[in-house]
C-alpha cells in the first residue's frame, strides 16, 4: 500500500503572488470605465465605490477631480448624486486606454 502523501506531492511555491499597486491614474481610469459602462443613466457613488474597490471618501475625491477636469458631470436623482461621463471624458478615456496599452507593451506602470 502506498502513502498518499508521497504520491500527491505538489511543488509549493514559496514566493507570494503580489498584485502591483494601482496608480492614481489607473484608479481614475477604472472609475471612468465604470461610469462609461453605466451609460447615460449614470452611476451612484455607492455603486462606484463598490465596483472600484475604494472607500466612499476616496471615490468622492477622485470623482471630484474628474468633475473639475470636465470629464464627468454630476446630476441629482432624488437624494442620490449620479455621475455621467461627458463627451470630452469619453474622448479622454479612449486616448488614455491607448496610452495604457503602449505603456504595458513597454513594461511600464501607468
Amino acid at each position: 500500500m502506498t502513502n498518499l502523501k508521497t504520491e500527491m506531492a505538489f511543488p509549493v511555491s514559496r514566493k507570494p503572488i503580489l498584485k502591483p499597486y494601482r496608480t492614481s491614474m489607473g484608479i481614475l481610469g477604472e472609475i471612468m470605465q465604470i461610469i462609461m459602462d453605466a451609460g447615460m443613466e449614470g452611476v451612484m457613488v455607492s455603486e462606484l465605490s463598490r465596483k472600484s474597490n475604494l472607500s466612499y471618501n476616496a471615490t468622492v475625491d477622485n470623482c471630484q477631480k474628474l468633475v473639475t477636469a470636465s470629464l464627468v458631470e454630476t446630476s441629482r436623482r432624488g437624494r442620490n448624486y449620479m455621475f455621467v461621463i461627458t463627451p470630452k471624458g469619453t474622448e479622454f478615456f479612449h486616448e488614455f486606454k491607448r496610452f495604457q496599452e503602449f505603456t504595458n507593451e513597454m513594461n511600464l506602470r501607468c
